[in-house]
């Protein structure tokens, strides 16, 4: 019998199966993967906590696998207020769009920095818009943030809306919701601090995301308004 390669990895949910055991679905440079954790539960059973790096052997060639070993590595941080709302952001929106087992190890290196981040106290709105706008990216739904749907320069006088499914459309008369060129712009280049950047971030990924996630409202989202 093979013997199974260990590879990183992160809880990203788990709940009770069976009598003693737990689902989990974990997130490794090899996508999402579940797999049954025996014993997890009860006497001696193990932590299943998120965002704590992991080592982790799997048995089986199903979808559904089991955990031959799983060890913790390195130093986790811990996440508390704000900073664990966001990670269970993260880790929901992982859950809701990444295919099973498609392997994303861009993805998965940005995921533990933006964890690391959250626990050394860095500014939230930032980390969260670029692991968005890195997640669409991964999975083939960005969009230019330099040019529009006709292919013309994104200027910074210009008025822009998002067509989802193309990208920036530019438009002449305002109207709710729009964005303008120079926010844009200074989205490109990753610059939060310029005016107006970071709520025209927070607005434009709202809108990217949505057709994807569906109308099922975000579990994460509902209770960071509720904190």
């Amino acid at each position: 019998m093979d013997q199974p390669t260990p590879q990183l990895a992160y809880v990203l949910h788990s709940r009770a199966y069976k009598e003693t055991s737990a689902l989990v679905d974990f997130f490794t440079p090899q996508g999402r993967v579940r797999a049954v954790l025996r014993r997890a539960r009860g006497k001696g059973g193990s932590s299943m906590r998120p965002f704590v790096p992991l080592e982790l052997e799997l048995r089986g060639r199903g979808e559904l696998k089991n955990v031959g070993r799983m060890d913790t590595v390195g130093l986790a941080g811990w996440l508390n207020g704000d900073a664990l709302f966001s990670g269970l952001y993260l880790n929901e929106l992982l859950m809701r769009l990444l295919p099973a087992e498609a392997p994303y190890p861009a993805l998965f290196e940005h995921y533990g920095l933006t964890l690391q981040a959250l626990a050394a106290g860095r500014p939230l709105e930032p980390l969260l818009r670029a692991f968005e706008w890195r997640l669409l990216d991964e999975l083939g739904y960005a969009f230019s943030l330099t040019e529009d749907v006709d292919q013309a320069p994104v200027v910074a006088e210009g008025l822009y809306r998002l067509q989802v499914d193309a990208g920036l459309e530019r438009v002449e008369l305002f109207q709710p919701g729009l964005f303008n060129g120079a926010e844009l712009l200074a989205l490109s280049e990753a610059e939060w601090e310029a005016p107006g950047a970071l709520l025209a971030a927070k607005r434009l990924m709202r809108q990217a995301l949505a057709v994807h996630l569906g109308a099922k409202p975000l579990v994460s989202r509902e209770l960071f308004r509720k904190r």
